[in-house]
């Protein structure tokens, strides 16, 4: 069973950039599947959803330099098979 992690994806429709904490599973290199979880889409938009395959990649913040692992990109999942 692969341990959960937390990885961020990028909220859509704000006015600055905000990232939400999420759980993922690792998948292979840098690949992730955003696992099943409380997301109400009448209060938030995710850039990539529960369900997605997405590939992270560590990005620095620019409003306070922090690094955080963040999904960049979705995958489908004949890219890595």
């Amino acid at each position: 069973m692969s341990t959960l992690v937390q990885i961020y994806v990028r909220l859509l429709d704000e006015a600055v950039d905000v990232w939400r904490p999420v759980q993922a599973k690792f998948v292979s290199g840098d690949v992730f599947y955003l696992v099943e979880q409380e997301y109400d889409r009448d209060i938030e938009s995710w850039e990539f959803e529960p369900g997605d395959h997405v590939l992270c990649k560590f990005i620095r913040l620019s409003e306070n330099g922090e690094i955080i692992f963040a999904a960049t990109s979705k995958v489908e999942f004949s890219d890595f098979d």
